[in-house]
């Protein structure tokens, strides 16, 4: 259903209030640069640190400044099921296309826990949802066979997948219908991903980088693959560069070198250290992002 370059967009503060006039900009900045799909309110756009309020008007504002040209994905993920299903019913009220819902963390459920977590907010919400494994930030891993059974939920309609690992990407691939969307969660997959039958990726890269990737995922959808491979190795160094520190605080320093956006984040997150700020520098100046 989901298909495409999508880009997980960062949150813009000024003041230690959400920048709605950055945050407009920067959409229409991606809508310009052929991104597919924009997705409010994930670990990109630092979802943790907003209160419920700032959470519901992020995706507000993204709703309105889309005006439809794009689907909304909104993240409504919670470690309560009662909270995450309260942010995904609003997003429905809001007028969004789709729902990113992240495993809860730090519970760590079972995978009966994850199932019916799911369950009760697609069964609650006649919303698309997709949801969102990052072991690494959660605590545990959906596998390929909750995937499958999930997908069997008529709107549970895709995977965004940053276990890391290739061949459980392949496993839910194999296990899951084709109409069913597997999304890399991690943009060093995209183009692997795609080539075993993948829909595309939800990307940090497409914040500073979107007609690159979009561009791949175009290449490889015309099976230009010279294009697309290029594309990927072209690519590479900035997206190791994005990820010096823990995400999302390389790509808004990045997006502040662009003059995009404020220097600001919220806390426990913080400015990047002196020699990882000079390291991304140098990536996004040989890159031509910067000069």
């Amino acid at each position: 259903m989901f298909r495409g370059a999508m880009v997980a967009i960062v949150t813009p503060f000024k003041n230690n209030k959400i920048d709605e006039d950055a945050l407009r900009d920067l959409i229409e900045i991606q809508i310009a640069n052929g991104t597919d799909a924009i997705v409010p309110c994930g670990t990109t756009g630092e979802s943790a640190t907003l209160t419920h309020e700032e959470h519901d008007r992020v995706i507000e504002i993204t709703i309105e400044a889309v005006k439809k040209r794009v689907p909304v994905i909104a993240g409504t993920g919670s470690n309560n099921t009662a909270e995450a299903l309260r942010l995904t019913k609003h997003a429905y009220n809001a007028g969004a296309d789709g729902a990113l819902i992240v495993c809860p963390y730090y519970n760590r459920p079972t995978q009966e826990g994850l199932y019916q977590h799911f369950k009760i907010i697609a069964e609650s919400v006649p919303l698309p949802i997709i949801p969102y494994n990052i072991p690494g930030r959660t605590g545990v891993n959906l596998t390929p066979e909750m995937v499958a059974k999930l997908s069997r939920i008529s709107n549970i309609v895709g995977i965004k997948e940053a276990s890391g690992s290739i061949k459980q990407m392949n496993d839910i691939i194999n296990l899951c219908d084709k109409d069913f969307s597997i999304l890399s969660g991690d943009d060093i997959f995209t183009l692997p991903l795609l080539s075993m039958g993948g829909a595309g990726v939800i990307s940090v890269i497409s914040n500073v980088a979107p007609a690159d990737m979009a561009g791949l995922v175009d290449a490889f959808s015309a099976t230009d693959l010279a294009k697309a491979r290029a594309l990927h190795q072209k690519m590479s160094p900035l997206i190791d560069a994005l990820f010096l520190e823990v995400n999302p605080i390389p790509v808004k320093a990045a997006l502040v070198m662009m003059g995009k956006i404020n220097y600001e984040y919220r806390l426990p997150l913080c400015a990047m250290s002196n020699q990882n700020y000079a390291r991304l520098k140098k990536v996004m100046t040989d890159y031509g992002l910067i000069k």
